[in-house]
């Protein structure tokens, strides 16, 4: 299994370098294309709520990314430094009464874009484990 790690500080502009952190993992490359594009879009919305929602800009509070690959699944760990918070609790942007809300479609969109989806909530942090199968 190879390991690879990215942290960020969490400012928005951090996001630009999700994507080549990504691209330079040649072992995901073993993705087909569809199922790449579905992990890239995922890994870049987690990182984006941990900025965002987890760290609250702060610059101080880094985003860590943890990316192990292995002969049959890679795993992408993002982990912030926030309060934490309910996955459940998030309401389903599908729902009429959710249609016109800003927010709610990241963790969604992360629940439907990877194999398989765990979120673990403490008071230091969340951490979001994406897993994504050859």
């Amino acid at each position: 299994m190879n390991r690879y790690h990215l942290s960020l500080p969490s400012l928005t502009t951090s996001i630009i370098h999700v994507e080549p952190f990504i691209r330079s993992i040649k072992e995901l490359r073993l993705l087909n294309p569809d199922r790449y594009h579905d992990m890239l879009v995922a890994t870049t919305e987690a990182v984006n709520n941990a900025i965002i929602h987890g760290n609250a800009l702060n610059p101080e509070k880094p985003v860590l990314i943890d990316v192990q690959t292995g002969s049959n699944e890679a795993i992408i760990v993002i982990q912030d430094n926030g309060h934490g918070f309910d996955p459940e609790s998030v309401p389903d942007p599908r729902l009429p009464e959710n249609i016109l809300r800003e927010g709610g479609r990241g963790v969604f969109l992360i629940k439907h874009l990877a194999d398989s989806v765990e979120f673990n909530v403490t008071s230091g942090g969340t951490a979001v484990m994406l897993k994504y199968y050859f």
